[in-house]
């Protein structure tokens, strides 16, 4: 009897004190594939002019400052970014069109933005002035490009060596945080909560708290890209936009790297390669 006990006794204080070999494990393969990609990873600063206006009021017009985060996907530089998140009327416009209600009354909204001053800042704060080269207001996707050739080639994110996931699989995210935080590299790990597979694939992520934003890549642990975070919105109803529905109308997803890529593809070439 004392021997049985012993041996429980050994057994439970294995699994209280190795809880974490397997979450140390992730983090180890984490790590590696954080240094592997993170250079990748990059600032894209933007100035954005926006006009806002409601039918029967004036119109308010600003220049704002900010910045984002993108994934090259070249070595030539072309950057993948959230649409929404350098273009927030490819968003809202349509959600917030008949923003109000069903009455007469309801206002009509209207959104116009332009950017302009665009640099894409390298790991070693190198910046490059960039263009948008293409838009797909459908998959929330930008693509943009220096507009010179980079003095050397960037690192990028191989699309073509991707993988798909499943519901509670973790992936790991890259991202760049911003100039208070000195730009730094950050990684999360991410657990898939949702496979919505029509009207075309996506993941949808949980809900906790992390450093992962819009246009920051995963992968799977053994370095396989998963696809790019971006925003999806569907369309108000027949009743209009209202702030008690933009909640269920409005979400972050993980768009898989097969639909990027497919993309990416019709980035026209940049005057160098036509040449």
């Amino acid at each position: 009897m004392k021997r049985l006990f012993a041996v429980a006794s050994v057994g439970a204080l294995f699994f209280v004190f190795c809880p974490n070999g397997s979450a140390d494990e992730m983090a180890e393969k984490a790590r590696a594939v954080f240094k592997k990609n993170q250079s990748s990873v990059v600032t894209v600063q933007l100035v954005v002019k926006s006009k806002m206006a409601f039918a029967g009021a004036g119109g308010d017009s600003r220049e704002s400052k900010q910045e984002v985060t993108g994934t090259v996907i070249d070595p030539s530089g072309l950057t993948a970014v959230s649409l929404s998140s350098t273009d927030p009327t490819s968003l809202l416009q349509g959600f917030m069109g008949g923003f109000g209600g069903d009455g007469e009354e309801s206002f009509k909204f209207k959104m116009d933005s332009e950017l302009s001053d665009i640099k894409v800042l390298s790991e070693d704060g190198t910046e490059l002035p960039a263009e948008i080269v293409l838009r797909d207001k459908d998959l929330d996707l930008a693509f943009l490009r220096p507009k010179s050739k980079p003095a050397s080639p960037l690192a990028a994110v191989d699309l073509a060596n991707s993988a798909k996931v499943d519901v509670l699989d973790e992936v790991i995210t890259i991202n760049r945080l911003g100039k208070v935080a000195g730009r730094a590299y950050a990684a999360s790990i991410e657990r898939i909560n949702a496979v919505v597979q029509r009207p075309r694939l996506f993941y949808v992520p949980g809900t906790d708290k992390t450093a992962t934003g819009l246009g920051c890549p995963a992968f799977t642990a053994d370095g396989k890209v998963v696809g790019l975070f971006v925003m999806r919105a569907v369309k108000s109803g027949a009743g209009g936009a209202s702030l008690f529905n933009m909640q269920s109308a409005i979400t972050a997803i993980l768009l898989p790297a097969e639909d990027v890529k497919k993309v990416a593809a019709q980035v026209p070439p940049a005057k160098e390669e036509q040449k």
